[in-house]
C-alpha cells in the first residue's frame, strides 16, 4: 500500500491511500457468487433508501467467510495509516450494490467517532461509475477496479457516478474508529 501520488491527478488536500489485495480475483469471485445467493433476510439491516434501493447492506462478517480476508487486510493497513499500534480498533462495514442506472449521493462518514474510511471494490465493470472525492473546491475522480482499496478521511465528501454499464458494481465500504 502507498499513498496516492498527488502529482498524478489527485486534486484534494486530504491524503488518500490505495492498495491492492493479493489473490483478489479468486476472493472476489467467491464473494460475488455468495452475494448472488443472498436474500433480504440475510442482511442484518439495510439503510439509506434512495432511488429504489438500499445503498448500505449490512451483513454478518461470517455470512461470507472471504469478507474476513478483505476486512483483516483493511484493518492492517488502517492501523498503519492511523499509527494505531495494538490498541483496540473498531470496524464497521457494509456492502454497496449499485446496479445499472444507479448512483450514490454525495456524503461523508463523519457521523460518530470514525477516524478512517475506506472502500474495496469487488466488482467494477467498465463505465460502472467513478468515485468522485471532493475536498472544498478541489476534487478527484477515481475509476474503480476490482481488487482496489482506497482509504480516506471520514470528513472527505464523496459520491459515485451513475452505473452506465449493464452489470452490478459491488463494493465493501468500512469505517475504523476507537472501541
Amino acid at each position: 500500500m502507498a499513498a496516492v501520488d498527488k502529482g498524478s491527478g489527485l486534486r484534494t488536500a486530504a491524503t488518500i491511500h490505495s492498495g491492492s489485495l493479493a489473490d483478489a480475483e479468486r476472493i472476489n469471485r467467491r464473494i460475488l457468487t455468495a452475494f448472488a445467493d443472498l436474500t433480504a433476510a440475510d442482511f442484518s439491516r439495510r439503510t439509506h433508501f434512495f432511488g429504489g434501493r438500499f445503498e448500505n447492506l449490512y451483513l454478518d462478517r461470517d455470512r461470507i467467510p472471504e469478507l474476513g480476508i478483505i476486512l483483516d487486510q483493511a484493518e492492517r493497513w488502517g492501523r498503519e495509516i492511523l499509527r494505531w499500534g495494538d490498541r483496540p480498533l473498531g470496524c464497521g462495514f457494509w456492502l454497496n450494490a449499485q446496479g445499472p442506472g444507479q448512483s450514490t449521493s454525495e456524503h461523508t462518514h463523519e457521523e460518530l467517532d470514525e477516524l478512517l474510511s475506506g472502500v474495496y471494490y469487488l466488482s467494477a465493470p467498465e463505465r460502472s461509475g467513478d468515485l468522485i472525492l471532493r475536498d472544498g473546491l478541489l476534487s478527484t475522480r477515481v475509476t474503480p477496479r476490482a481488487g482496489l482499496f482506497l482509504f480516506f478521511p471520514p470528513s472527505l465528501s464523496h459520491r459515485v457516478e451513475t452505473n452506465c454499464s449493464d452489470a452490478l458494481r459491488l463494493s465493501l465500504a468500512f469505517n475504523f474508529g476507537p472501541l
